[in-house]
């Protein structure tokens, strides 16, 4: 805790004044007051606590409600929220339910609706706010803002949810079905628990430096109780996302994606290519922009997406993407409120609403709309002659349809797993996220890879990407992990998009539908957007696999329930490409970037 018991029962106010050159911010209009430690009263009793930050200069101020899991004194927090308050806004920094200063129960997720709602409300009716309300904050803290926003607070006028999942199943807890088990685990069990953990929690006679390594920790089965396996203790919101291991009513509650028609403000998502939640930051726009709940929330949707992982950068992943490549989301999100909550003419609400930086040629361009007006859907054909295990096979990627059915194998052992290598991961997960090379993965036998011959003229896609993929196993459920990579002249294999299918969940992410072992079934695999031109000398490659650990969970082969298992099975896999069998990758093709 960062206040003592008697600080927390004092309410302080705190007068600073902040010079220009101490954040690097040459427009300062206001120096500023920060009330701390603000109670802030829940309908059901329990107060939670945030600090304010207001221009010193007297007055009712728009005001920003941000509010926060990790401490309102984190790194990178304090400052920002300095900064509003500098360009005349009022800020709400509040800890949520059952973290660090606020009283009640943490139970990630579950309350963000309707104190989100009251917060809201309780800003605007503050001496210090005009009425006028917007949300700020990214990942959780963006997650945050979808779940109020939907209850309709009467004050609420727009929201910045940046990096920030929309379905908290789909695109947090899982991937196709597939359990973010390094995420989830790193996230919900050592960084997340119950309470704010302290050294004592990790002392026991049981554990050693070697079996607290956070590989070994992964690697054990049953999932289930893997919580006891770094802190000695249940963590029950980690074994309720085990339990209900399917998009049911648990996780229905608290999507936002099924109540984008009750959201009826502007909002601005921004992502990156490599965010663990990217379909999040699309699926916000998209969401809005077709069912938000006003014409001027349609109208109003805003996104941008750069090369980046869990926030803007100018290289990741090892790739140099140029200076240009980062925008500072201080100054957007600046703008964003100026024009929504102060009336400023600044060109927000006349400018195209989708940005988005095409890797490759490593460009920004505005589009009108997502998906991409004009896309064509192309489909590339997987083929060869049988033997398409790792780089040194035979495999092929043409826009021709091969005529004759052939097929390739694989098996796919759980003890012996692909590594994770790159991807849309982040936050402390012990593998680099990231366009990182996968030419270490592609010289395993049990990754498929599919090469195009090199290209001759550039191929633009940008969009969601999807793999109609026919295989069998001969169990009753397996993964199917799919990667689209753009190989360069010097062989360097660049990731750009992913996408990975538990098979049972082949019919819905609602639906367990186990196999019938050695049936040839067609999944359709939902990958990762992105936007990429491939460029003359480059090649076009789909690498296939059934594992991807420990960003995913292994799948046992066997069927059983998620995280149940202590035992795992060795899969025969077969994947078919030809005629009736046809897999392929279908590509979102566009006209280059400058060329509409």
């Amino acid at each position: 805790m960062r206040k003592n018991a008697v600080a927390r029962n004092l309410i302080t106010l705190v007068s600073i004044v902040i010079l220009n050159i101490a954040f690097g911010f040459s427009q300062v209009q206001h120096d500023i007051n920060i009330m701390r430690h603000q109670a802030v009263p829940m309908k059901d009793g329990i107060n939670l606590y945030a600090d304010v930050y207001l221009p010193r200069d007297a007055g009712k101020y728009p005001t920003i409600v941000v509010r926060t899991p990790y401490g309102v004194q984190r790194d990178g927090m304090h400052e920002t929220m300095i900064k509003f308050a500098q360009q005349g806004y009022a800020v709400v920094l509040q800890d949520v339910r059952g973290r660090y200063e606020s009283e009640g129960k943490w139970e990630p997720f579950r309350d963000e609706a309707d104190d989100g709602y009251e917060t809201i409300e309780w800003a605007a009716t503050q001496p210090f706010s005009n009425g006028k309300v917007g949300t700020q904050g990214g990942s959780y803290l963006g997650h945050n803002q979808w779940a109020a926003a939907s209850k309709k607070p009467p004050h609420l006028v727009a929201a910045f949810p940046g990096v920030a999942s929309t379905n908290i199943y789909a695109n947090w807890i899982s991937m196709g079905g597939a359990f973010r088990l390094s995420f989830n685990y790193g996230w919900g069990v050592v960084r997340m628990p119950y309470k704010i953990m302290l050294p004592q929690y990790w002392h026991s006679e049981n554990y050693t430096t070697e079996n607290l390594k956070y590989e070994n920790i992964l690697m054990h089965l049953p999932l289930m109780d893997g919580d006891l396996q770094s802190g000695n203790e249940k963590i029950q919101h980690y074994r309720d996302w085990l339990k209900h291991e399917s998009y049911d009513d648990y996780w229905k509650s608290i999507s936002d994606e099924e109540r984008f028609d009750q959201v009826i403000v502007p909002t601005h998502t921004y992502g990156g290519w490599f965010d663990i939640f990217l379909q999040g930051t699309v699926n916000g726009y998209v969401g809005m922009r077709n069912h938000g709940g006003t014409a001027a929330a349609r109208s109003g949707a805003r996104m941008i997406i750069g090369p980046w992982g869990h926030g803007a950068s100018k290289s990741f992943g090892g790739i140099e993407f140029g200076d240009h490549a980062f925008i500072d989301m201080f100054d957007r999100q600046l703008e964003f409120y100026d024009y929504h909550l102060k009336g400023i003419k600044n060109g927000v609400g006349t400018e195209k609403p989708v940005k988005i930086f095409y890797m490759g040629v490593n460009q920004w361009q505005g589009e009108n709309d997502w998906p991409i007006p004009g896309t064509k859907s192309t489909n590339m054909y997987l083929s060869g002659d049988g033997a398409a295990n790792s780089v040194r096979g035979n495999g092929k990627l043409s826009f021709d349809k091969p005529a004759m059915e052939k097929s390739d194998q694989y098996r796919y052992d759980p003890l012996a797993p692909v590594p994770t290598t790159g991807g849309n991961n982040c936050c402390g997960t012990p593998t680099p996220a990231g366009p990182q090379d996968q030419r270490p993965l592609e010289t395993r036998e049990d990754v498929l890879v599919y090469s195009s011959d090199f290209l001759t003229d550039s191929i633009t896609i940008a969009g969601q990407v999807v793999m109609k993929l026919f295989a069998s196993t001969d169990g009753p459920d397996t993964d199917w992990m799919i990667k689209l990579v753009d190989v360069y002249p010097d062989g360097y294999a660049m990731p750009v998009s992913e996408g990975i299918l538990r098979a049972k969940f082949r019919e819905g992410l609602d639906q367990i539908k186990l196999l019938t072992p050695n049936q040839v079934y067609e999944y359709d695999i939902t990958m990762t957007p992105t936007a990429n031109v491939f460029l003359p000398g480059h090649r076009i490659r789909v690498d296939i696999t059934s594992s991807n650990f420990p960003q995913f969970d292994r799948n046992p082969n066997t069927g059983a329930p998620l995280g149940s298992d202590a035992k795992t099975r060795v899969a025969e896999q077969t994947i078919f490409h030809g005629a009736m069998k046809a897999s392929n990758i279908i590509l979102p093709v566009v006209p280059s970037p400058g060329r509409r």
